[in-house]
């Protein structure tokens, strides 16, 4: 213990005192209620601590703090200790408040506050050194990605105390790694996750954070974004026609293939045949003038980069050009039956595998655009006769409901007559009236 020289005597002979005090006390019974409170201190290195020994009711005893190897630190405002580092904050009957600045490592232990108190009186305060990690390092197996591959990438926090935790995130959703943590030689910490993932094309440009949890630091992290390349993605258009394909009208299909790295190459096939021999293909474009239906069947577009290689269908079929004879617009009672006759190319006869893309189709149904056509005609015709044909039942039925027995003027007076000469002459108006006989029938 060093002590200043000012005093030193008295100083001396109060902590001889002192110690026989402890002693006694250290006989008697336990203390049930402390008057002399503190708290623990956690600081991280580099930092201040403070120290405060308080007493509840105090009757003009004596503070002391001493540091972990029982050395007097403050004896009431005095510092026996040479250590500059330690400072009084506050001195009064009830507290000694003492600061320790830049706190190292080897300041870490167990404080003591004492009482010169009857019996003596002892609180403790423990002082916890942090110790933040190094900057995380984040490392990837792989610098650039290939869609469905899968990756591994490490995260380090290196000297740290306590040992840290990580966590990963890609985007905004957190993945599980496995942390491997270290004891050094200088009693700190290192930690390693390991993080492993596959990668899809929408990975892409997503950023990758190793996140850094420690009491001595707060949003420590680093990062890394995903360069992720993916095969193409095709997609054919019809620049024209807008509507049904006819013969005699011309087609132009516009195939668009996107990918990373970017498709150099696309081309146009045509599934099980020949692209026909005046087609004009330029880059991505399919031109056919003056078609016709030998042209029907599935037109391909296929792309190709360094990851893979993809295509898109497009499936023609080449409908009769329009009639130009016009409708008729006198009614008839005749009855016409119109049967329409759809055949569709052979291409489309095979069902294709449900991983390949939709193929666009230039018929009149599922995706493709609804023109009116024969068969629309033929059914509006077909609903008229049908009901012009109900309407004919409907006359009829009532007709043969109001039949019945009429008599022409020459059967009046047959019922007294003895012969038929007779009925005549006693008809109503007899040879007379012959000029004027009528006949009524439905």
């Amino acid at each position: 213990m060093a002590i200043t020289g000012s005093g030193s005597l008295a100083t001396i002979l109060f902590l001889f005192m002192f110690q026989a005090s402890l002693l006694k006390g250290a006989a008697q019974e336990p203390v049930v209620s402390q008057n002399l409170v503190t708290d623990n201190v956690s600081v991280v290195e580099g930092e201040m601590a403070i120290i405060s020994c308080r007493v509840k009711d105090n009757d003009d005893s004596v503070i002391q703090l001493l540091n972990p190897s029982r050395q007097t630190i403050y004896f009431r405002d005095m510092r026996p200790l040479k250590d500059a580092r330690f400072q009084i904050v506050n001195f009064s009957d009830n507290e000694l408040r003492v600061s320790l600045s830049n706190v190292s490592l080897s300041d870490e232990g167990r404080y003591v506050c004492q009482l010169y108190s009857d019996p003596p009186q002892e609180a403790y305060a423990d002082i916890t050194v942090l110790v933040p990690p190094g900057n995380p390092i984040i490392e990837a197996r792989d610098e650039v990605l290939s869609e469905g591959n899968e990756t591994e990438m490490t995260c380090t926090a290196m000297s740290s105390k306590p040992a840290a935790t990580i966590r990963w995130m890609k985007g905004d959703k957190e993945l599980p790694g496995k942390p491997k943590v270290e004891l050094t030689y200088d009693k700190m910490y290192t930690v390693t996750s390991r993080l492993t993932f596959t990668v899809s094309k929408e990975d892409d440009g997503v950023p990758v954070s190793c996140i850094v949890d420690h009491p001595a630091v707060k949003d420590f992290q680093a990062q890394k974004y995903l360069e992720v390349q993916y095969k193409p993605e095709v997609k054919i258009l019809v620049e024209f026609p807008p509507g049904l394909t006819r013969e005699g009208e011309n087609l132009e299909l516009t195939c668009h293939a996107k990918g990373k790295p970017q498709p150099q190459r696309v081309n146009w096939v045509k599934v099980d045949d020949d692209v026909p021999s005046h087609a004009v293909i330029t880059g991505g474009d399919l031109y056919i003038e003056n078609l016709n239906k030998s042209y029907n069947g599935t037109y391909r577009c296929v792309a190709s980069n360094t990851v893979g290689e993809s295509f898109d269908d497009y499936i023609l079929y080449v409908y009769d050009a329009p009639s130009t004879t016009p409708i008729p617009t006198t009614a008839t009672t005749t009855t016409t039956t119109i049967t329409t006759t759809i055949s569709y190319p052979e291409a489309n006869q095979d069902t294709a595998p449900s991983t390949e893309p939709a193929a666009h189709d230039s018929r009149a149904g599922e995706g493709a655009p609804r023109t009116v056509d024969h068969a629309v005609i033929g059914g509006v015709v077909a609903v008229v006769v049908f009901a012009m044909l109900c309407l004919l039942i409907v006359l009829g039925r009532y007709f043969a409901r109001h039949k019945g027995t009429y008599f022409t003027h020459e059967a009046k007076g047959a019922d007294d007559a003895a012969d038929a000469d007779t009925a005549i002459i006693n008809a109503e108006g007899g040879h007379t009236n012959s000029d004027e006989k009528k006949e009524y029938y439905i």
